[in-house]
């Protein structure tokens, strides 16, 4: 989403998730075997955050981060939330952009949500667009927000106004679009991703 919705050109590898063989498949691209890895000439940087940092050191001038020094601490710190936390949302609602489910939530994952909710709520601005983005500006929280936007509109999860105005422009994105579409197209599914009973 950061590189798209920037505008740089990049090509996109798709690999399969499947179970068997995915160390082998994966660890050809990094150390880790685990995706995203981004390869840039001779460096390859794993792990999302480290990626999103270098791509707004190396190409974006610092501006995947709000200018503000006060904002930039506290966009940063949301990000590290869903970076390292949000773990029973994760497991309960996983990604998958081309279903509509029905799910029941944990304790836990209702306590995420509301978090995000309030996450999206007191730091969604009105960018020069007329668009909502946090911050007010499209950039790296964003991007680390896009799976979870696009999990609450899988399984249908109510949200307050503002946080459900964030979602629905956020969805509205060129980047995210592009995504939404190339997602549709895929045909693999990865039995143990899957969760909830279809609408």
């Amino acid at each position: 989403m950061l590189l798209r919705g920037s505008n740089f050109e990049f090509h996109e590898k798709l690999v399969s998730l499947k179970a068997k063989g995915l160390s082998e498949r994966l660890g050809q691209f990094s150390s880790t075997a685990r995706v995203p890895v981004l390869i840039d000439g001779e460096q390859a940087i794993w792990d999302s955050l480290a990626i999103c940092e270098y791509v707004n050191e190396q190409y974006l001038d610092g501006q995947g981060w709000p200018s503000d020094v006060r904002e930039r601490a506290t966009a940063r710190a949301i990000v590290s939330e869903m970076h390292s936390g949000f773990n029973a949302l994760r497991n309960e609602l996983p990604m998958n952009i081309r279903a509509s489910r029905m799910v029941d939530l944990s304790d836990a994952a209702k306590k995420d949500i509301q978090r995000v909710d309030d996450i999206f709520s007191n730091y969604a601005q009105v960018d020069v667009s007329g668009d909502l983005r946090l911050f007010g500006k499209f950039g790296i929280a964003d991007s680390f927000y896009t799976p979870v936007v696009m999990r609450f509109k899988t399984y249908q999860i109510p949200l307050s106004a503002k946080a459900q105005s964030y979602c629905d422009s956020l969805q509205e994105h060129p980047a995210l679009k592009i995504w939404i579409n190339a997602a549709l197209t895929e045909k693999e599914i990865v039995e143990e991703d899957e969760a909830g009973i279809d609408r």
